[in-house]
């Protein structure tokens, strides 16, 4: 099966027309986006835009091949003046054809309303129609004649909890198209129901300036086991050489107070279908203000995380059987120091300093041998005012050790300075490619 994407954005582009927002500023030259269409094997179109012949001519892909139309929202709401003289042989859609356009009798293409449910052949391709989140709105999974299978999810509200049941049927998909910047629980539900796996190609499409630009963009994607192609790119499935990489299997994110790196951590993870947060600050009796806190990222996971409250981070890493996000390692060093008494000075020259250097190690070889995915949070202390205490001094320089223990057993290692991540190790995208 082959996909041409005429456009990959949402329904009113990338750049959005007049709008001044530092996303849609740096949206230049190839990064431009039209609204989302897919034109598969060069017969079928799925959406399209408000110029397709122009979008598919700039994909060096002319539409006088396509014969039939799926679109997934009302016919009102798409650009279909250019319908009459296209040569359709039939269109379908959620809702018959807008006012204006002309009936089949005086030469328009015929119509088929669709609903949730429904299956049809339409050439070489059988379709099904799916729940599409929304009224009016409708999925299509659609099966070459190969045997390769397309899911394609229209931008919508978030569906009912059903819904990626009904987009499952128990065999996983050659490639889902979604909005997974906007709702990456979408793609965590497919992958709880199996129709996502790690041989599933996962394209985002719906992009709007909601989503970070450029390289950012394309580092999240990475880290969901999802990619975007530029508007005009072609995809071959089961043949195509430019699949995503493998997600990272270890990331460390650091950063300062209030930087957004515990907010980044759990984005990283919030495609899997379940996750197990390690909390390691515990409880504080009488600390209004660090309840706020815990209630705060408690209410910013979803709902569907488990929390696991532990400083025996090793165990837990050793009898892991999901994803974990660790928050955060410099909470948990404060609990090393307390339980060795490392504060003290002579307790620190008399055996304590080697007690928390073994813990240090001991989480290290934890984190290098665990099978499943990782992320973890740390501060980034070192850059800041030399303590003025000989106990904060040695905090300091401990932590700074045990980062750079589990940055070198990660194989990305983030930092988030006002929001902004700056990625300090990872895989060049050519040897990613490469090792796809």
């Amino acid at each position: 099966m082959e996909l041409t994407f005429l456009g990959t954005a949402g329904p009113r582009g990338w750049p959005q027309p007049f709008c001044t927002c530092a996303s849609c500023l740096g949206c230049t030259g190839s990064a431009v986006r039209e609204p989302s269409s897919v034109l598969v094997d060069g017969s079928l179109l799925i959406d399209c835009g408000p110029a397709p012949a122009h979008a598919a001519a700039r994909a060096a892909r002319p539409l006088t091949g396509v014969r039939h139309l799926l679109l997934t929202g009302p016919a009102e709401s798409a650009p279909l003046a250019w319908l009459p003289a296209a040569g359709l042989e039939a269109v379908a859609a959620p809702s018959g054809p807008p006012p204006g356009l002309p009936a089949p009798t005086a030469g328009g293409p015929p119509w088929q309303t669709v609903a949730a449910g429904e299956e049809f052949t339409l050439g070489a391709h059988h379709v099904r129609v799916l729940p599409g989140g929304s009224p009016g709105r409708v999925a299509y999974a659609v099966t070459g004649p190969e045997g390769a299978r397309l899911l394609y999810i229209p931008s919508a509200p978030v569906p009912e909890a059903a819904a990626a049941q009904a987009w499952a049927d128990g065999r996983p998909y050659d490639a889902v198209l979604l909005d997974v910047v906007t709702w990456p629980e979408r793609l965590a539900a497919l992958r709880r129901e199996g129709a996502v796996t790690e041989a599933t190609d996962v394209l985002a499409v719906h992009l709007s300036h909601d989503a970070p630009p450029g390289e950012e963009l394309q580092r999240r994607l990475a880290a969901w086991g999802a990619r975007a192609v530029a508007d005009g790119g072609v995809v071959r499935l089961g043949t195509d050489s430019d699949r995503q990489p493998p997600r990272p299997h270890r990331t460390l994110v650091l950063g300062g107070a209030r930087s957004g790196k515990s907010a980044e951590a759990e984005r990283r993870l919030a495609t899997a279908p379940d996750v197990v947060y390690v909390a390691t600050g515990g409880t504080r009796d009488g600390d209004a203000e660090w309840a706020d806190r815990v209630t705060t990222h408690r209410e910013r996971r979803p709902a569907g995380w488990t929390t696991v409250e532990s400083t025996d981070l090793p165990g837990v890493l050793a009898a892991a059987e999901s994803p974990l996000l660790v928050d955060c390692l410099s909470l948990w060093l404060t609990a090393v120091m307390d339980e060795c008494g490392a504060w003290d000075d002579d307790a620190w020259a008399n055996g304590a300093r080697d007690a928390v250097r073994k813990r240090v190690d001991e989480l290290a070889e934890a984190w290098r041998g665990c099978r499943m995915p990782l992320v973890a949070v740390s501060n980034e202390v070192g850059s800041g005012v030399v303590p003025a205490t000989a106990s904060g001094r040695r905090y300091r320089d401990e932590l700074g050790r045990l980062n750079a223990a589990i940055a070198q057993e990660s194989d990305e290692v983030l930092l988030v300075v006002a929001g902004q991540v700056l990625t300090l190790r990872g895989l060049p995208r050519k040897a990613r490619h490469a090792r796809s």
